[in-house]
């Protein structure tokens, strides 16, 4: 038979073993996000703007809004600011771009923000200096092996 306290310390053992383990899948981005942002990053070069770096906390934004946005099928900007700060991310200023389509490449993803004077304009925006990155994949509005993309940018 275990005492309370044995089994408090084996609970505290455990978890302080699955924290390092959350903290290294949060700290990392997918292989369709690092395709995204190394053509993001390349479009910027191009336009004689600095490489974005890569935020966690914005990560952590632009993930839980692709998921929020297929789990409830709807795409919307919604409250950047507000899940930017939440998820711990420092502005001042925020944009963000969004995209959904089935079949898509970060090629096209990046080219169709280009075409669109606004999301240009937070792409290029040379004061936006970090990025998050979030893909969801999944059938979205119908549409089966549809992928859901937020990056979520923040700088001055």
């Amino acid at each position: 038979m275990f005492t309370k306290r044995q089994l408090f310390t084996v609970f505290l053992v455990v978890f302080a073993l699955l924290i390092p383990v959350a903290g290294a899948q949060a700290r990392s981005l997918s292989s369709p996000e690092t395709s995204l942002l190394s053509t993001m990053n390349a479009v910027r070069a191009g336009n004689g703007l600095a490489s974005l770096r890569v935020d966690f906390h914005l990560v952590r934004a632009a993930r839980g809004h692709s998921a929020d946005m297929m789990r409830r099928q709807y795409f919307a900007h919604g409250s950047l600011a507000g899940r930017a700060v939440a998820a711990g991310a420092r502005g001042p200023l925020f944009g963000e771009d969004l995209a959904w389509a089935t079949g898509m490449t970060p090629q096209w993803v990046v080219g169709h923000w280009l075409a669109s004077p606004a999301h240009r304009a937070v792409l290029l925006r040379p004061g936006f200096r970090r990025v998050g990155i979030g893909i969801t994949f999944g059938t979205f509005i119908g549409h089966g092996g549809a992928a859901v993309v937020t990056a979520d940018f923040a700088g001055h």
